[in-house]
């Protein structure tokens, strides 16, 4: 039944826009690899760094294997990262998107964008 619930989550978030997907990604629990020392994973991608976070901590144990993880909300995350550091939400998922403190704070709680989000 937990897989059943999963897909039909990865299935609904694949096919909300990305303004639909920073609005609701408010108040989403995110999880992430917890590093030895305070902080956070950070990759560094063509784009930028990044830290890879995830809506399940299923999907962040399929991304990581066994981990030590914590988690916390989408806005607390953000506020978090270090300056110029992004999250890339469920990067194995078909609905991949970037999150930063500039895409959150521009999505209106009503879904609006103000301002433009960013897809993976």
């Amino acid at each position: 039944m937990s897989l059943l619930r999963e897909l039909i989550r990865e299935e609904s978030l694949a096919r909300m826009s990305t303004a639909e997907r920073l609005a609701a990604a408010r108040s989403v629990r995110l999880y992430f690899q917890r590093p030895e020392d305070p902080g956070f994973l950070v990759s560094d991608t063509e784009d930028g760094p990044v830290v890879p976070v995830f809506t399940s901590w299923e999907a962040l144990a399929l991304f990581a294997g066994v981990c030590a993880w914590a988690s916390t909300t989408a806005a607390d995350l953000v506020e978090l990262l270090p300056e110029g550091v992004r999250a890339l939400v469920d990067p194995l998922g078909p609905g991949t998107f970037v999150l930063d403190a500039q895409a959150l704070g521009a999505s209106g709680g009503d879904g609006s964008v103000h301002g433009q989000g960013t897809p993976a």
